[in-house]
């Protein structure tokens, strides 16, 4: 048995909600001022750590956001995976709620700046930013062809993505964007 010491320390629960508690923040504070605007040193500040050890547990700003922006959308496509396995639910709810916890969240005046903030790196961020939005799609077609048909599926699904995204540029509030995405799957999911 080797000592914490030998090599790195182990690694404990406590030090995973750390680091999740760590990329909170940061998503927050870099939806607040932007992801050029953000400094380390307002993250530490928000993540009530010191900058070093930050930078102990993100070598740069860009390692990061990265990190933090995977997060969140993992988070995102996990939740979004539960709801649509819920087979016992109607399809046309579980699609409501499925895209709540995709777009949904992220509509309002506090929330609109972490979508913002992902969709202005594209860069930065790398392929994250294209799989995971296919993979939000794989999903829902998947729901859909259930009761539809593939060939169906398929135009209906990115149709109601369509719908999702212009909503979201539309609608002040959450609740709002959900009762016109409620209209949409209703006329598109039969």
């Amino acid at each position: 048995m080797s000592s914490p010491d030998a090599g790195h320390p182990p690694s404990t629960v406590a030090d995973s909600d750390r680091r999740t508690m760590v990329l909170e923040s940061a998503m927050a504070t870099f939806a607040r001022f932007g992801y050029r605007k953000t400094s380390m040193e307002e993250v530490a500040r928000a993540a009530h750590i010191s900058r070093p050890g930050l930078y102990f547990l993100f070598s740069s700003k860009e390692t990061l956001f990265r990190a933090a922006v995977t997060q969140a959308l993992d988070r995102d496509i996990t939740a979004v995976e539960q709801v649509l396995a819920d087979s016992g639910r109607p399809l046309s709810e579980r699609l409501v709620e499925a895209f709540d916890q995709w777009a949904g969240r992220y509509i309002g005046p506090l929330t609109r700046d972490v979508a913002t903030v992902v969709e202005n790196n594209p860069d930065i961020l790398g392929e994250i930013v294209e799989t995971t939005p296919r993979r939000f799609e794989e999903l829902i077609t998947d729901a859909i062809a259930v009761e539809s048909g593939r060939e169906r599926a398929i135009p209906v699904a990115q149709t109601m993505i369509s719908a999702s995204i212009g909503l979201k540029h539309q609608v002040a509030s959450r609740e709002f964007y959900l009762e016109r995405l409620a209209v949409a799957i209703g006329l598109l999911v039969r």
